[in-house]
């Protein structure tokens, strides 16, 4: 069974799309999507909150969403968040793929 994420990151100054940039940039993001069982990994801006990044994030099954949060990848997606003083709101689907 298919699973979505929706991550929603909210800052200042522009430091949700700082944070989604360097995500980018840093190679990060590439590696989260050549992880097995990953299916997306896309950042967006919502039109009517520009201080806020949606990240929709879908993976085959928990197994796969198990092991990328165990992956130490999550530890530089946390420095990264502090970094940019970041607060998440999260959203999970689950569906068929």
């Amino acid at each position: 069974m298919a699973l979505t994420i929706n991550i929603y990151y909210t800052g200042t100054d522009d430091n949700a799309r700082k944070f989604a940039e360097e995500m980018k940039s840093s190679g990060l993001m590439e590696r989260i999507r050549a992880e097995k069982g990953n299916l997306r990994y896309e950042y967006f801006i919502p039109m009517d909150d520009p201080e806020t990044v949606l990240l929709i994030d879908a993976w085959e099954n928990e197994a796969a969403l198990d092991f990328h949060h165990k992956s130490p990848m999550m530890s530089e997606i946390a420095a990264l968040r502090e970094k940019y003083h970041l607060r998440m709101r999260v959203e999970k689907f689950i569906g068929e793929k």
